[in-house]
């Protein structure tokens, strides 16, 4: 079933970059926040972010957001493109919010994730 579901469905990219945050408290408008009771950790757009003031930090991530929404039945979505990617040598770091999910590539990955994706039949949108 994957594999029909990702022919022609398309990610949206971020034109902005993004950092993946340690943080030892929640920052304002963060893309995401994860709270798991161990650490802090937020995406932010680095344009809006200093560094400095927190634990740890990664920068130079692009944002690829899945454009429509999952169903909870839906089997080896994430695997699917996890795999895809990780044949490409390309990292990612998943956020899945209620309807969709989303994920995040270096920059120096970015044409790596774009053919992998393209590969599997999907569309790739930039962000204008």
């Amino acid at each position: 079933m994957e594999n029909d579901f990702l022919k022609g469905t398309r990610f949206l990219v971020r034109k902005q970059a993004f950092a993946i945050v340690k943080s030892d408290k929640l920052l304002p408008n963060s893309f995401a926040t994860i709270q798991d009771g161990k650490e802090i950790t937020c995406v932010v757009e680095e344009s809006e972010f200093d560094c400095r003031n927190v634990v740890e930090c990664e920068k130079g991530f692009r944002l690829f957001s899945f454009d429509g929404v999952l169903p909870f039945s839906l089997v080896g979505f994430i695997a699917r493109v996890s795999s895809a990617l990780a044949g490409e040598g390309v990292s990612i770091f998943v956020v899945s919010a209620f309807s969709t999910d989303h994920f995040l590539v270096k920059e120096k990955d970015f044409e790596k994730a774009v053919k992998a994706l393209e590969q599997l039949d999907c569309v790739i949108e930039l962000e204008k």
